[in-house]
Order: structure tokens, then C-alpha cells, then sequence
């Protein structure tokens, strides 16, 4: 499944510059509108690749289920998308026999993690969730019935945090376990993850940061995994109080003033207790929670970035500075039946968010890189599912968002107006991200059926981008990659198929192959190191132009 060569040429002007195919003929184009100019020799930003830091990877039981592709898609993505670590629900679960009658087995742990450092990742281990005989109670969550309840206290599970610690130094060996993260549950504020209060949570954190440390001071561990930030006062309490939600009933969403749940209670509970703290973890979605059965509300196009500097300066500000922020889910919503999962707005959306938070989150980890697991596979090929593949290892255009961010440098050179250009260090080679994200849509992608998949497709106008990389490595040849409705995109192969229910044999392995054909194009720099640039992108269109030699 490797991208195909769609178009393959240079048109250069008699200058000497390459043009992408694309500018309209005849028109008084330079006079009236000069190109941007931006110098490549500049002393570029050092920064960080956080977006292909961690993804989600569903749950742990998934890789031993029959006929599962959950190995392959995991290989595929790091392949790709460059991912260092996969965060997965359940390493506790019942699912994976890792505590009956008194007697721990980790012959299933070990399995999952040995498949994962092969693929050349690491876990992130998500330390949830009880195994049945620990669990104080009959609360479930997910269709797989993990076990949520609390226990009156929390010695069993002290012990099993224990016992797993030693256990995976002693199989792993403590130079690789000290490089995993340890992250404490999953959405403990919600109800149907944790039934139970705040301060049980805080108590049990406090128990498990503990039970690691005095296993190794090496080991790192965080929390409280928290899920959407609110704009009210719904978890200022033990338990969320419904009667505090004000966004179903506030028109404006932005005119909320949005917070991270239950974190700065947490840090100070920290504090007056000595309990550790390597991490701070939330799930910052840019949408409310669902609210009253729907798939809840799209809140600004900024939204994220917003979240991120919030929770920045009150980690700045608390007693633990240094803790790095993992924010261990995110996307366009935290519905695992999305239609917008599918579409391509997605794949602008995700571009955008990432590149305008640069320097502010250690990781923002996309939930997640596969549908096969959590919500189940579904009865057709594209359901809305959260995956940056479907359940057939079909490539959606979120994955190519997040294949093209992994191809940026390390120094930031631009970052501007839809237009990202980077230099890699060690080879000094360019590599610059173009999207039109619509400015007339103010919110994220909204959440919804296929109906608001249409809508939104048609939001929004061309956009003329026209600049000039300076300086750049003479008569260089760059590959340009184009993603937008009709290359790359999974999802509209598959509507112009018929929207067939099950694909299978060849026709199957042509819709992997159309979904990883984005569109592509070399262009060449002048003798004398100038790469012009003019395109016009359609709305949600994203371009990667990638030096190549």
C-alpha cells in the first residue's frame, strides 16, 4: 500500500523556476499580487515533533482477537506517520488474564509488548482498568465490560501495580521500562469510566504513583487523564453536577471560559501530598461533551491551541514546572460514531491544530490510529469510527495529515496564514506544509452524519497561495503531494464505488491503494536557489512539498 506516482512533472519558466501546475494563464498575476517571500537561510525554531509523539491504539486485548489486523495497521502507521509510543485501554482487563484467584499471569502483557517494541514502539501504558475480583462493585464500561468500580480500598491493587512494575524490569530490563509511560486510568471525571469520586481517584493515584517509585524512582508516572475541557463548573465538585452545564444552553460557546478538568485540583492535591508527578494528562477534544444523547457541539477553530496554553500556564505556575503534558486522546470530536472521522475536512483540521500549538504539549496523541477495537468494527467499510484506518486497513485522510506533519524538519523557518516551511538539520533539506483550512468556518469540523460531512465539504472558497522560498539548495528537485477530494481520500473512493457493504480480494486491495494515491508533482528550484510556489488549493485541500535531492 505505497503511495502511486499520479503526476510526475516540472514545468519550469524560463527563469528558471519551477511553477506548480495550476496558475491561471493570461493574467496579470505578479502585479498585482507580489509573492511572499521567505528566506530559508534564516536561524530556524528548534521544535518538536509532538504529533507523532503518541497515538491511540484502541485496547490492549485487541491484537489476540481472531483475524484482527491490529499488528499490521500498528506497523503501518509507524511506517508512516513516524509514531513513538501507542496508548491502549485494558492492560488490566479481564481480556487479558493478568489476575485470577489471587495469581498474577503476564504471558498476555508480555506478548503485546514485545509485539509493540518490534514494530519499533514503545507503551504508554494507560494503568486501567480492574481486573473483575478487584473491582468494588458491577460497573462497566465500552462494550467489552471493563471494570470501573473502586474498591473500599485500594491494597489489592497496590500490589498489582507492584507486581507489574517488577515484572516488566525484569522482563524488559530497567533501561527500557525507565523510557514508558505510566498513565493512571482513563477519564476518571466520568462516570462511566469511574464509579466513583474525586478524591478515591486522587487517593488511588496517590497509591499507584507510589507503589511505581518504590519499585524504581525511574519509573514515570501521571495523570488524572481527564477527559473534554469544560466551560462550567459541571466537575468542581466529587462527582460531575449536571445541573451546572451552561453550553446547551449558551448560543456562543467561545464566550465560555474553558478549563481543564479536575487538573489544578490534582496538582495542589499532589503537592500537599509528596505524591509524584512525571506528567500532567487530559484529553483536550475541541468539542462539548455529549450532551443529551447528541454527539455534543463544535467549539472554536482555535479551541485546541487555547486549551493548551491554559493548561501550560497553570503547569508553569503549580509546584511540578518540569512535568512534561501529555495530552493522551484528541481529535475532532469523542464520538466513535463521527462520519467526520472519515472525511477529508478532518485531515485540514488536524494539520492546523498541531501546527499552531507547536512548543506547547510534549504530545498530542490522535485517538486513534485504527476503528478495529473499542467501538467495534461496524457493518460497513466507513462508519465514523475514530481510526486513522478503517478495520480493513483503509487509509483515511487523517492519516495522510499525519504521514505529511511527520515529513517536516526540525527547525521552524514560517508558520504563518496556512503555510508551514521547515528545514531538517542534519541535511539542511526543505519541507513545507500548505492547507486551506476555510476562514469562514469558525469552529472545528462539526461532529454529525453524512449530511454534515456534505455541508461542510462545501464551506469556504479557493485559496491563491503564491510565495518564494529564498535561498534554498540550488536547482533542488522537490516532491510536491496533493491531498484533497479526489486523491487521497478514502472515503469518497468508496461513495463513488456505490458505498459497496464489504470489500474483499482485489477490489479491496485497489481502494487501499486509491486511498494512499494522493496526487503528486515535482517542481525544481532556480540556479540561483529560488523555488517559487503558486497554487490554488480548494477548500480543505492540504500540500506537502518535500525536497527530495
Amino acid at each position: 500500500m505505497e503511495r502511486r506516482n499520479f503526476l510526475k512533472q516540472a514545468i519550469v519558466t524560463a527563469a528558471g523556476s519551477a511553477l506548480l501546475p495550476g496558475i491561471v494563464s493570461g493574467r496579470s498575476f505578479w502585479e498585482e499580487q507580489p509573492p511572499l517571500l521567505i528566506d530559508t537561510k534564516i536561524q530556524g525554531r528548534t521544535f518538536s515533533h509532538f504529533w507523532s509523539k503518541c497515538v491511540g491504539a484502541g485496547r490492549a486485548g485487541e491484537v489476540f482477537r481472531p483475524g484482527s489486523p491490529w499488528l499490521e495497521q500498528l506497523q503501518f502507521t509507524k511506517k508512516h506517520c513516524g509514531f513513538e509510543y501507542c496508548r491502549f485501554h485494558g492492560i488490566f482487563h479481564d481480556d487479558m488474564s493478568v489476575y485470577q484467584g489471587g495469581v498474577y499471569n503476564w504471558l498476555r502483557v508480555d506478548d503485546l509488548i514485545n509485539r509493540i517494541l518490534k514494530s519499533g514502539m514503545k507503551p504508554f501504558v494507560e494503568l486501567s482498568f480492574f481486573p473483575r475480583e478487584m473491582a468494588g462493585g458491577a460497573s462497566t464500561a465500552f462494550w467489552w465490560k471493563a471494570n470501573v468500580s473502586p474498591p473500599a480500598d485500594f491494597s489489592k491493587w497496590s500490589q498489582l501495580i507492584t507486581n507489574f512494575a517488577k515484572h516488566c524490569i525484569e522482563k524488559f530490563g530497567q533501561n527500557e521500562v525507565s523510557t514508558w509511560y505510566f498513565e493512571v486510568w482513563n477519564e476518571p471525571n466520568q462516570k462511566g469510566m469511574w464509579d466513583g469520586s474525586k478524591s478515591q481517584y486522587f487517593a488511588m493515584y496517590k497509591a499507584t504513583a507510589q507503589a511505581l517509585k518504590a519499585v524504581s524512582p525511574q519509573l514515570k508516572v501521571g495523570g488524572p487523564a481527564t477527559g473534554n475541557f469544560v466551560g462550567d463548573g459541571r466537575f468542581d465538585g466529587e462527582a460531575e453536577d449536571k445541573s451546572k452545564v451552561l453550553t446547551a444552553s449558551t448560543e456562543d460557546l467561545d464566550s465560555l471560559k474553558w478549563k481543564g478538568v479536575w487538573i489544578e485540583d490534582f496538582l495542589e492535591y499532589c503537592k500537599r501530598e509528596q505524591a509524584p508527578v512525571d506528567f500532567i494528562s487530559t484529553h483536550p477534544y475541541p468539542t462539548d461533551f455529549p450532551y443529551n444523547g447528541t454527539k455534543g457541539r463544535s467549539r472554536g477553530v482555535d479551541a485546541t491551541l487555547k486549551d493548551l496554553q491554559w493548561l501550560r500556564a497553570v503547569v508553569d505556575k503549580s509546584a511540578f514546572p518540569k512535568a512534561e503534558i501529555h495530552l493522551t486522546e484528541w481529535g475532532t470530536s469523542s464520538s466513535g460514531r463521527d462520519a467526520m472521522h472519515d472525511a477529508l475536512p478532518t485531515a485540514a483540521y488536524i494539520v492546523k491544530a498541531n501546527v499552531d500549538s507547536i512548543g506547547l504539549a510534549d504530545s498530542l496523541s490522535y485517538w486513534s490510529f485504527t476503528d478495529s477495537g473499542e467501538q467495534g468494527s461496524g457493518g460497513q467499510a466507513f462508519t465514523g469510527g475514530y481510526g486513522l484506518l478503517n478495520y480493513q486497513s483503509i487509509p483515511k485522510p487523517s492519516f495522510h495529515a499525519y504521514r505529511m506533519l511527520h515529513a517536516l524538519g526540525d527547525e521552524l523557518l514560517y508558520n504563518k496564514d496556512g503555510i508551514v516551511v521547515t528545514r531538517h538539520k542534519s541535511t539542511q533539506k526543505l519541507t513545507a506544509l500548505v492547507y486551506n483550512y476555510p476562514a469562514g468556518l469558525k469552529t472545528s469540523p462539526p461532529s454529525g452524519a453524512d449530511d454534515v460531512v456534505a455541508n461542510t465539504l462545501k464551506s469556504g472558497e479557493p485559496r491563491d497561495f503564491t510565495f518564494k522560498l529564498m535561498n534554498t539548495n540550488k536547482d533542488a528537485t522537490f516532491n510536491v503531494e496533493i491531498l484533497d477530494k479526489e486523491n487521497g481520500n478514502a472515503l469518497n473512493a468508496w461513495k463513488d464505488a456505490g458505498n459497496p457493504e464489504s470489500l474483499t480480494g482485489d477490489p479491496l486491495k485497489m481502494m487501499q491503494k486509491m486511498a494512499m494515491a494522493v496526487r503528486e508533482e515535482q517542481v525544481l528550484s532556480s540556479n540561483t536557489g529560488v523555488l517559487l510556489i503558486s497554487k490554488t488549493l480548494q477548500p480543505w485541500d492540504v500540500m506537502l512539498i518535500d525536497e527530495t535531492h
